[in-house]
């Protein structure tokens, strides 16, 4: 395939790809391209500068009267400002923790507490493991009962009749992801929130597959809990929540005594990893500056900021997922898991070859400097339902920073393979 020319090319090849140092490795002869960001993204320097940054001059711990806890603390607190821009809700209904499964895993327990016998969850088939056995632990202990939406084997949606069907005045509590990280299908969580809300339920958003491809807005959701991870956005290993402020400082949560009551300090347990959350900052900045924002604007300046640059990235995602979709259908022996171009659903492909294991087609595709991932991506049930064979699926996503040569790197990495 000969690639095509983008809008966009300019941006990713002048400002993108330089900031990423990662892009410079060079494996078996080949320099990387990585796919493998729905695991996990590479990370600009302008977020290693600022984790040194903090490490090397401010290290502290907070709320104490000497320079570098003072300025801790004023570190976490910009930090915190401009995470909510990202996700458009307030400072203070931001809080961070050690991942999405540990964040979820300990808000279940607390909402969980307010519960009893008898009144139900819906969770969703389509969902990580994470938004949904959080639950069946709460269920387990409290005595809940879980309801599962069913997905579509054929289409990868949910089925809405049957969800709407899920949701009684016994539901306490809506947990649905905004995309599967397995097979990219984006999900219309407004709809499921409201689904919630027409019963008195609260709702939990999983966005750790949506963030990195279409941008949060926790107000046009409507949701009362919604969490994510940074390194799936260009960040480090960090948790980040949106719990709407009355709802979080209601919950009878696990704490300390003499932890802070208030939001969203009461959900973070212990001493957080100040470095990340400076980090996560960072990685929201560089995003917003692909849109035209600096250091020096303001909260609206930086949320428009982002607006357009996540415009311009999903629609170049877009073009980059419709080529690796027709070049991988090209091939023989292929299988492609998922909604095609112009659906809703993110630039995440999942394939398998026929009569090779998973594991083997990602191994062969890391010999020629190509990183994509293979298994069930803890989303076991999807991958349980669609029965792809021996390892699983393999999984390929474009990030900012993939060009199309690489998609053309990928493609013919699996026909070669396939031609053996």
């Amino acid at each position: 395939m000969t690639p095509t020319t983008h809008p966009a090319a300019d941006l990713v090849t002048e400002r993108i790809r330089p900031a990423f140092r990662a892009l410079t490795r060079v494996h078996g002869g080949h320099p990387v391209a990585y796919f493998d960001g729905p695991g996990g993204t590479q990370v600009p320097e302008v977020v290693v500068e600022a984790i040194a940054d903090y490490l090397r001059h401010h290290n502290a711990n907070t709320h104490w009267r000497y320079p570098t806890s003072e300025e801790t603390d004023a570190a976490l607190a910009a930090a915190r400002a401009t995470v909510a821009d990202f996700l458009n809700c307030a400072a203070d209904e931001v809080s961070f923790g050690q991942n999405m499964t540990t964040i979820t895993l300990h808000v279940g327990r607390a909402l969980a507490r307010r519960w009893a016998p008898g009144d139900e969850v819906v969770i969703t088939e389509l969902d990580h493991h994470a938004n949904a056995d959080t639950w069946r632990a709460a269920a387990a202990d409290r005595g809940l009962t879980i309801k599962a939406v069913r997905f579509d084997p054929a289409t990868l949606t949910l089925d809405w009749d049957h969800f709407a069907a899920q949701v009684t005045p016994r539901t306490r509590l809506v947990a649905i992801g905004a995309a599967s990280n397995a097979v990219g299908t984006i999900n219309d969580v407004a709809r499921a929130v409201a689904l919630a809300k027409s019963v008195g339920a609260l709702s939990y958003v999983d966005a750790v597959h949506y963030a990195p491809h279409a941008l949060v807005d926790v107000q046009a959701i409507g949701c009362d809990f919604l969490a994510c991870s940074a390194y799936k956005f260009y960040g480090p290993h960090v948790g980040v929540l949106f719990g709407r402020k009355a709802l979080v400082e209601g919950l009878d949560a696990p704490k300390l005594r003499p932890a802070p009551e208030h939001s969203p300090d009461r959900l973070e347990t212990g001493t957080q990893s100040h470095e990340a959350i400076v980090g996560a900052a960072a990685a929201v900045a560089f995003l917003a500056s692909l849109g035209g924002a600096t250091a020096a604007s303001t909260s609206t300046d930086r949320r428009a900021a982002l607006v357009r640059a996540f415009g311009e990235l999903h629609a170049r995602g877009e073009a980059l997922f419709a080529r690796m979709w027709a070049g991988l259908g090209a091939i023989p022996g292929v299988t492609r898991y998922g909604r095609p171009p112009g659906e809703a659903r993110t630039p995440t492909i999942a394939f398998t070859l026929a009569g090779r294991d998973a594991g083997d087609v990602a191994a062969h595709l890391a010999s020629r400097g190509v990183f994509a991932s293979h298994g069930d991506f803890y989303a076991a049930t999807v991958v349980d339902r669609l029965k792809p064979g021996p390892g699983g699926l393999v999984r390929a996503g474009c990030a900012c920073y993939t060009t199309e040569a690489e998609v053309d790197r990928l493609v013919e990495g699996v026909r070669e393979l396939g031609a053996r």
